[in-house]
Parts: structure tokens; C-alpha cells; sequence
């Protein structure tokens, strides 16, 4: 957490994780480059490097598609998706560069604006397989420009977090432009069957991966709850909560994650007011629950984060009846203090 704007904050994680981005890359090219050259000593050097950026362009954004999903899997994943924005940025230039580099070779030579030429140069829009694909690259980019210029978290707040996500789950349509834009690219060429298989395949894993992660998410919604005659709704029993963790429910339609810690138990809104990251799969850290998406702190009897901060939490009110711990589903003021269930 940081109070104050600065432009990067690179700490010892961020610099291994943003090492190991520039190494894969640079390897990954050296490797296309090589075998481009290799199989194919024909190729001009300019198509393969339209070719090699577009290619990392896409199977970086693979790799960005699948980290959030597995994290919700598998807590191992989470530094991949606390440093993802990282990942984020680099793919954005690789496809800038493929962007670029095609714009010149196909357009810049020509009489005419380069960005004009790529629209009316091949104007078969009602043609399936003759449609020009280089228009939807064109807009992919721009959401991925768009994208990566507001990744950083003064317009995270400054939008606000329901905003600033929204605006980022562009990435889907983005994706989805750049799949028909490969898709429709190679079939106006030959021999590229390998291409489109190879999407199909990046395709049913991301789905795959979301699918499973929905459904653990689901169980969760589903859970059967019982609710005494004064409106009290059961959790569980106080011992299936661990010390400094949390069990997850849905209260009212809405998660509720309740800690244990020094001995008792208490209840907050699930959603971090950084990026929505869910706390409950976090746990407490020197007194205070820290967000496992990147490591944002609330005091858990107010859930208020600490001086000088200033986000705020639901919190809800927990009682014990017959050895089962039971939340009032009507959600207190944000910040309000609430006195941690004992724990017999």
C-alpha cells in the first residue's frame, strides 16, 4: 500500500517478476526469430518480426487471461496476479510493435494516410472470409492501449474501483477481436491450420480455467443456510475457521468474510476497495486482514484500514447459540467497531 501516487514502486518481488518478463521474452523471440529463419531462410527479416511481436502479443495475453482464474484455484498463482498489470503493459508494447510494424510495411508507402489505408484498402466488410482483418486488430489495440495507459492506481481511484474494473474487463473483447483477427488472417493465407489450432486450444483452456473457477465460486453462493426466528443465519461451527483466516459466505446475496483471530471471530464485507480482490481468501497479518490481490490491510473489529489510510468495510454483528456461530444479515455503517465473538 502506498499513500501517495508515485509512478512505479518497484520492490524486490516486482523487479524478480519483471526480470523474468523481459528474459521470456527476449528468449521467446530469439527462439522465432531463429526458427523462422531457420525453416524458411526465404522470409524477409520485416515479416518476422511482424510475425514474432504478434505472436508474443497473443500468447502473453493467454498467460494474462489465465492467471485470474487460477488464482481462484490455487493460491500459488496469486504473485502472478499480484504483479499481472506488469505483464499487462509489456504485452500492450508487443502488439504495439506489431501494429506498428505491419502499419508501415502494408500502408506507409503508400499515397495515402497509413490509418486511412488500413480501412478502405480492403472494403469486402461484408465478406466472412475476406473481411478485413486488420480493422479489428486495429480496435483490440486501442483497447489495449487504453488498458495499459490507466493501469496504474490514480486512475484506479480516481475512476473508481467499479469503474476503473469495468473498463478493464475490455480485455475480453479484446481478446475476442484478436482471435478473429488471427482467425481471418490466416485464412486468406495457406498453410496456417497450425494457427487456428492453436487458438481452439488457447480458447477451450481459457474457458476451462473459468468454468472450474465459477464453480467453486458457486458452491459457495449455494450453500444451504439455516436462520433462527429472529433472523440470526447460520455460518458454522467456530472450530472450521483457522486461526488468522477466514470462511466464506453469501449473506443476502452478498459475501461475508469472518476471521478468526486472538481468540475470536469477526465479520466483514468480502470486496477489497482497492480492485474488489476477495479478503476472505487473504488472512491476518501483524493485526490486520491483508487483501491476497495486492496486499491492501483492514483492521478486522472495524474494518477500517489503519491510519493514514482511509477505506472502509461493512461490518456485521456475530453471536454463538448452541455452540454455532450465527450472523444478523443487515450489514453495519462502513468503519463501524464491532466487538470480536469470544470464542469458548
Amino acid at each position: 500500500m502506498s499513500l501517495d501516487y508515485t509512478y512505479i514502486i518497484w520492490n524486490k518481488q516486482k523487479k524478480r517478476y519483471d526480470r523474468w518478463i523481459a528474459l521470456s521474452m527476449v528468449l521467446y523471440l530469439l527462439l522465432f526469430f531463429g526458427l523462422s529463419f531457420g525453416l524458411n531462410p526465404e522470409m524477409t527479416a520485416e515479416t518476422v518480426m511482424i510475425r514474432a511481436f504478434g505472436t508474443l502479443a497473443l500468447l502473453t495475453l493467454h498467460v494474462i487471461l489465465l492467471i485470474g482464474p487460477l488464482s481462484r484455484l490455487n493460491s500459488r498463482y496469486l504473485p502472478l496476479l499480484y504483479n499481472r498489470r506488469h505483464l499487462g503493459v509489456s504485452m500492450f508494447l508487443a502488439a504495439f510493435l506489431h501494429g506498428g510494424l505491419s502499419l508501415f510495411q502494408f500502408h506507409a508507402l503508400s499515397e495515402i494516410n497509413p490509418i486511412w489505408a488500413l480501412f478502405t484498402s480492403n472494403q469486402d466488410y461484408g465478406s466472412l472470409l475476406q473481411f478485413p482483418f486488420q480493422v479489428l486488430g486495429f480496435f483490440a489495440l486501442i483497447i489495449l492501449f487504453v488498458m495499459a495507459s490507466t493501469s496504474h492506481d490514480f486512475f484506479l481511484k480516481n475512476l473508481s474501483p467499479r469503474v476503473w474494473k469495468a473498463l478493464h474487463m475490455g480485455v475480453y473483447l479484446a481478446y475476442a477481436l484478436i482471435v478473429l483477427h488471427v482467425v481471418l488472417g490466416a485464412f486468406q493465407q495457406e498453410g496456417q491450420l497450425l494457427t487456428t489450432a492453436a487458438l481452439v486450444f488457447g480458447f477451450l483452456l481459457i474457458a476451462l480455467t473459468h468454468v472450474s473457477a465459477a464453480v467453486k465460486e458457486g458452491r459457495i453462493d449455494r450453500a444451504k443456510s439455516r436462520w433462527n426466528e429472529e433472523g440470526w443465519q447460520r455460518l458454522c461451527k467456530p472450530e472450521e475457521i483457522e486461526a488468522d483466516r477466514a470462511k466464506i459466505f453469501t449473506v443476502n446475496q452478498e459475501r461475508i468474510a469472518v476471521f478468526r483471530h486472538d481468540g475470536g471471530l469477526s465479520a466483514v464485507h468480502n470486496y477489497c476497495k482497492h480492485q474488489g480482490g476477495p479478503l476472505g481468501e487473504g488472512k491476518i497479518i501483524d493485526g490486520c486482514i491483508t487483501c491476497p490481490w495486492h496486499g491492501y490491510q483492514y483492521l478486522p473489529g472495524n474494518g477500517q484500514s489503519p491510519p493514514p489510510f482511509t477505506e472502509k468495510l461493512h461490518t456485521y454483528q456475530l453471536k454463538m447459540i448452541d455452540g454455532s456461530v450465527y450472523i444478523h444479515p443487515e450489514p453495519l455503517a462502513e468503519g463501524t467497531a464491532v466487538d470480536p465473538l469470544p470464542i469458548p
